[in-house]
């Protein structure tokens, strides 16, 4: 089932974007495509399959968030670009 003018029109409508009547043929064409791997993707047989939120098993490369000894305050403010004492100097972000 092809996807109408008139729905290509809505969804560009719901997008916010205008569409020249070249870009609604060629995206109508394009949807379509989208929505027919769609229908294919219906045909599957997914019974006795349980749902899942990722198709492979997560594994984090991050390591555990643990604590440590804090660099030599020096170390970290070596690299500041403005510093007044032992404190980062950045300018004010505060609205009035």
């Amino acid at each position: 089932m092809a996807l109408t003018p008139e729905q290509v029109k809505h969804v560009s409508a719901l997008a916010r974007v205008a569409l020249t009547p070249e870009e609604m043929d060629r995206y109508r064409a394009q949807m379509d495509v989208i929505l027919d791997n769609f229908r294919v993707l219906q045909e599957v047989d997914t019974e006795g399959i349980p749902p899942t939120g990722h198709s492979v098993p997560l594994n984090t490369v991050m390591r555990e968030d643990e604590p440590g000894p804090s660099s030599p305050k020096e170390d970290v403010l070596a690299n500041a670009p403005r510093r007044e004492e032992d404190y980062f100097r950045v300018r004010a972000v505060l609205e009035e």
